[in-house]
Order: structure tokens, then sequence, then C-alpha cells
């Protein structure tokens, strides 16, 4: 017999699922309460406002991307590596899909929130641009360190922007689709196209051929 999640914990895991469903500003701590069949009171005996809930699941969302984004140790990087970050990236995106979707509004409504998303990028943007100075060092991509300094920008910009974009461009009213983050992370990867060393293009364009989605034929989103 599975054990029984703890209360605390299925405050989370529920709260994560209503907020991408439906978007953090849609859901309030009583609507998580209804949902879970609980008490308001049992709710702030354990998380003291909504704010609370998504800290703790920012908080789960840094932990994954500092564990993945990252140089492995005691060797050189790969061709699939590459596919492992692109992966992993979409990956941790599409679980935590609303904390892009209204991160403006989130930072804006929590001081302590902000200061710990700006930390964070901070870290992410120097772990990225060493994994992007790692692929330069084993030949896989070739550019000096302005234009290494460029594409870890760009790459970030894109990331944190995509949904943003698909939700002002393309209507996207209700929960996202895992497609459509997808090809987000295919951007990401067209920014390298100019920069594959010949002997990695035809890998390289195979990863690529897997992440294309085209957001012409992407499912209609919303309601």
């Amino acid at each position: 017999m599975a054990p029984r999640i703890k209360t605390r914990d299925r405050i989370v895991q529920e709260s994560l699922a209503l907020f991408n469903a439906q978007g953090e500003r849609s859901v309030t701590t009583n609507h998580i309460a209804a949902h879970l069949g609980i008490s308001p009171g049992n709710l702030y005996y354990h998380f003291r406002n909504k704010q609370a809930i998504i800290a703790e699941l920012f908080a789960e969302y840094e932990a994954r991307v500092d564990d993945f984004l990252r140089l492995p140790d005691g060797r050189g990087l790969t061709i699939e590596d590459k596919t492992f970050y692109l992966e992993a990236l979409l990956a941790a995106m599409w679980r935590y899909r609303f904390l892009h979707r209204d991160l403006e509004h989130l930072l804006e409504s929590d001081a302590e929130l902000a200061a710990a998303y700006r930390a964070f990028a901070r870290r992410a943007l120097v772990n990225a641009k060493a994994i992007y100075r790692g692929f330069v060092e084993a030949g896989i991509l070739r550019m000096d360190e302005i234009q290494l300094e460029a594409l870890t920008l760009n790459a970030w910009i894109i990331l944190t922007s995509w949904v943003r974009f698909l939700c002002t461009t393309h209507q996207v009213t209700g929960d996202l689709s895992e497609e459509l983050l997808r090809r987000g992370i295919y951007q990401v990867l067209a920014l390298e196209s100019g920069h594959i060393a010949e002997g990695s293009q035809a890998a390289v364009e195979r990863i690529a051929e897997r992440l294309y989605v085209p957001l012409a034929e992407s499912p209609s989103q919303g309601v």
C-alpha cells in the first residue's frame, strides 16, 4: 500500500496543477482548499498565504534547474549532452509553466521572490555560459567570447519570454500544450545555427528535427 501523502505536500502538488491549468491569478487559497477538500484554516496552518505556496514551488523549480544546468564532472561535453540540456529545460518549463506565464506579476507581488529570482537568474546565466563554453572547447560550437555571451543572453531571453509570446500572439487563454513549449526550446537551438562546427551539423540537425513544431499547426489553446 502506497504511503499517504502529507497534507502539506498535497497542497503544493495540487496548487501547481491549478496554477498551471488556470493561471496563478485565477486561483485563490479558497479554491485550493476546496479542490483538496480541506478547510481554509487547514491550508493556512501549512502556508500563511498563496505567496508562500508560490515560493515553495519556485524553490522546487530553482533546485531542479540548478541540478541539471551545470557541467558534467570529469569529462568534456558531447552532442548527447546537448540533447540532455534541451530536454531537461523543456521538462522543467513544462512542469512549472505557470511561473513563466505569470512571472512579471509574481515578481511584482513578492519582493522576497523577486530577490530570489534575480539571484537564480544570475547563477543560471553564469552556468549556461560555462556550458556553451564547454561546447566550444569540445569543438561542437565555434564562437568567440563576445558571441558566447550574446548567445547566452539571447537564449535566456527566449526561454523566459516564450510563454508570454504565446499568450499575446497565439491567444492562449487556457493551459498550454507541451508541443508549444517544445517549439520554444527549438528556438534556443536555432540561435546556434551559425556557430555549429561542420562535423557536428548533422547531429544537431537531428536534434532540431525532434524539437521543431510548426506554430500554425499546433493544437488550438484555451477556451
